[in-house]
């Protein structure tokens, strides 16, 4: 593989086995990147994963941690800075999505979305800083995001809130961690993968006429980590939903 732009350059992304994180996890290796793959509980997609990345000249390893808990978190990143004694690019993707009436919310539905979206995202980005502050140059947070955090979707209160909480904590990052880490975020609208029923509603409203893939976030997250110039941003990327 010819090097990229982050040849050289190491990258954690959270909650990568599968969908969106599978997607920026090898875009950023082919940008030249190695690839930390952060797992919960989806051990043999990260491995398979890993095995993809390192075809492609790069090196990967695959780490379980429960990134909602700060005990898994400080072991995370112990052990990525025992195998690779730096960090350049921290992808907080890991997160949940499901639908609830506000009425028959239950506390623990809430905690559970808060603690998956929001708390693993402060941890992460809080634990990553001593690494991040290592190298030479500038290092980059991205925070994905969701349009939810933009638009009020009554059904999903609990998951727009902790979306919401992602966007001003990027904004507060980027202000607290600059000049040395840039901080932005990716607010996807609806992404389908192959196998998955159309969403025709959406494909319908928006002026793209159709819904978002993998690499169309993973593109939006390459282009903030090669940027030196851009930090605090959201950038939605929807197909234009949110002109309607």
């Amino acid at each position: 593989m010819a090097e990229g732009k982050l040849s050289s350059k190491v990258a954690l992304v959270t909650g990568a086995a599968k969908r969106i994180g599978r997607s920026i996890a090898l875009r950023l290796a082919e940008e030249g990147a190695d690839v930390v793959v952060n797992y919960k509980t989806s051990k043999s997609e990260a491995e398979q994963l890993g095995g993809e990345i390192a075809a492609r000249g790069r090196r990967a390893i695959a780490i379980q941690a429960d990134v909602s808990k700060k005990a898994d978190v400080g072991k995370l990143f112990a052990q990525v800075d025992k195998e690779f004694g730096r960090l350049d690019i921290l992808v907080n993707n890991a997160g949940i999505f499901f639908p609830a009436k506000f009425e028959e919310l239950t506390e623990e539905q809430w905690d559970r979305i808060m603690n998956v979206n929001l708390k693993s995202q402060f941890l992460c980005a809080q634990a990553a800083i001593p690494l991040l502050r290592r190298g030479a140059g500038q290092s980059h947070i991205v925070n994905i995001s969701s349009l939810g955090g933009l638009l009020a979707w009554p059904a999903f209160t609990h998951y727009c809130v902790s979306k919401a909480g992602v966007i001003m904590l990027t904004r507060c990052l980027a202000r607290a961690l600059g000049p040395k880490i840039l901080v932005n975020s990716v607010a996807p609208g609806t992404i389908q993968f192959p196998g998955e029923e159309p969403d025709e509603d959406y494909i319908r409203k928006v002026p793209l006429h159709r819904t978002g893939t993998g690499e169309d976030i993973a593109d939006a997250v390459a282009l903030f980590v090669k940027s030196d110039f851009v930090t605090g941003q959201i950038l939605p990327v929807d197909g234009g939903r949110t002109l309607v």
